[in-house]
């Protein structure tokens, strides 16, 4: 008997252990994950890269977009005469590459006739939920250069043989100049109809706790 309850304890003490070190870690692993929760206003990215004038001019914009610390990297390749594909990226390794784990979007155009096309942008990672309709592109839509281009008679495909990829040094300088926003406490809250609600925990007119100042009982003078 006093043997059987000592393979016992034994057994429980392994699993502790073995139960303690998976613990440990899980914690260092979630330790490490960079923030990918923040919000993303899709509309708006597609929006940028309609209107971008290049490039540069799409990382500036998406940058403005995106509410996260981090920075998005774009990179740019055509993939033929037709087809141009956008990468949005976290370089965290600061490679001046997509390296595994780093993609959050992808945005491909495609030519399809004469002054027509389509593009259609696609989440991954955390935004992996994220795919948009086949926007159509037209050669009379207002566009930037960036898409409006890929229409002329004339185009070569720019970024067939040497991609275009946000150089590691840039990074800070988009940072930077990305403008400042106001802490999310004084964020108002939209409805609807289009009016502004004050943040969780304001007060309007005085009001507190769905009690009105009429709604107050007068005070009573108690005599001796």
């Amino acid at each position: 008997m006093r043997q059987r309850m000592t393979i016992v304890l034994a057994a429980l003490l392994t699993s502790g252990v073995a139960l303690g070190g998976c613990s440990r870690g899980g914690t260092e692993r979630w330790a490490t994950t960079q923030n990918t929760n923040v919000a993303i206003d899709w509309d708006r990215i597609n929006e940028a890269y309609r209107a971008a004038s290049g490039p540069e001019d799409l990382e500036r914009r998406v940058n403005e977009i995106y509410e996260g610390s981090e920075v998005i990297s774009i990179a740019v390749a055509d993939l033929d005469a037709t087809t141009q594909e956008v990468t949005g990226f976290f370089d965290r390794n600061s490679s001046g590459a997509v390296d595994a784990g780093e993609k959050i979007f992808t945005m491909r155009r495609r030519i399809t006739g004469e002054g027509t096309g389509e593009m259609q942008t696609t989440g991954y990672g955390a935004y992996a939920s994220y795919h948009s309709p086949m926007l159509s592109i037209m050669s009379g839509m207002m566009l930037g250069s960036m898409l409006s281009s890929a229409f002329h008679p004339g185009y070569v495909p720019v970024y067939t043989s040497r991609p275009y990829v946000t150089h590691p040094t840039r990074v800070s300088q988009i940072r930077t100049a990305r403008p400042s926003r106001p802490s999310a406490s004084v964020f108002s809250r939209p409805s609807g109809s289009g009016r502004s609600f004050p943040a969780r925990g304001g007060f309007r007119g005085g009001a507190r706790f769905g009690v009105r100042r009429g709604d107050r009982p007068a005070p009573v003078r108690l005599t001796a």
